[in-house]
């Protein structure tokens, strides 16, 4: 993985138990699968063990990934944000120039991202076309079904 992810503390926490989960918990319960597979007898031809050595090899890949994405984050004070421009964990309200229709989202890091409580990961397409501008800009965004003029209308904490 290159270069940081920048999250809120909140964000860190929840990665942080995410991993525990995943080591403390689920690690063991797949070494029990296996054991128990293996004292069943022959392994050539036992689909249970097959399964849960596959199972052993996505768990491992995710804490692999997990682990990663940890170590190469850094925690944003949200004291010291900046509202006069747009950026990360800025909350910016904008206006599609087409339909008038006015949404908020909170542009956050990949693995905070959550559409439906309107945080927008900051490598989607409207995020990057939102960077760096300020109130009262009109920016040409495009997105998978054409070009669309946002108005940003607030920016905020």
């Amino acid at each position: 993985m290159s270069g940081y992810s920048y999250v809120t503390a909140d964000g860190l926490k929840k990665l942080r138990e995410e991993l525990e989960q995943l080591e403390n918990i689920e690690r063991p319960k797949i070494s029990r699968q296996i054991g128990e597979a293996i004292d069943k007898g022959d392994l050539s031809e036992n689909a249970e063990y097959d399964a849960a050595k596959e199972a052993q090899g996505l768990l491992e890949a995710k804490i692999a990934q997990l682990r990663g994405v940890i170590a190469n984050s850094r925690v944003i004070d949200e004291t010291k944000i900046d509202t006069s421009k747009v950026q990360m964990m800025n909350k910016v309200t904008i206006k599609n120039q087409k339909n008038g229709a006015v949404m908020t989202y909170t542009l956050v890091s990949e693995s905070e991202a959550d559409f439906k409580k309107g945080k927008l990961s900051i490598n989607t397409p409207i995020a990057k076309g939102l960077i760096g501008k300020k109130v009262g800009d009109v920016v040409d965004i495009q997105v998978p079904n054409g070009i669309i003029p946002f108005e940003i209308i607030e920016i905020s904490i």
